[in-house]
């Protein structure tokens, strides 16, 4: 019989590797739940999960709710799709079920006629998305940190 040593030399997470699956329904758009945190506030939301966005999106009044702050004096960016108004790039701590402590980045909107939505600057930069569509849902897996 012949025998082989495999090596277990794989790389290794420096955080647990969490994977999370949510029904949606084809039809919609899916939907995440998650918390939002900033400036010792929280709010818990439903965001919708867009790989086609080029970026994250926070509408006006959620980042009121987080005790944000609009800056005339900070940098504002132009977002597409958006006919109302600048947007300030903001960062927020996310949870994600047991996931935690994740920052995102989002562009900050002068509109409540936005949903929130996890795009792909940085959303889909931080975790992998796959759709099963054919089980109608979706699964959110922490990328991999090598060590």
């Amino acid at each position: 019989m012949l025998r082989r040593n495999f090596s277990t030399n794989w790389p290794t997470a420096k955080r647990p590797n969490l994977s999370l699956r949510f029904p949606y329904d084809a039809k919609q758009w899916p939907t995440l739940p998650l918390t939002l945190r900033a400036n010792g506030l929280t709010h818990e939301a439903l965001a919708v999960v867009d790989s086609g966005a080029d970026v994250n999106v926070l509408p006006w009044s959620l980042g009121q709710r987080l005790g944000l702050v609009w800056s005339p004096n900070k940098a504002t960016i132009r977002v597409a799709g958006i006919s109302q108004g600048a947007a300030m790039p903001v960062l927020l701590k996310v949870d994600v079920g047991e996931m935690r402590d994740i920052t995102l980045a989002f562009a900050w909107c002068q509109t409540d006629a936005v949903p929130l939505v996890l795009g792909q600057t940085n959303f889909f930069m931080e975790f992998d998305i796959c759709f099963f569509k054919s089980k109608g849902e979706f699964q959110v897996e922490r990328k991999r940190v090598p060590s």
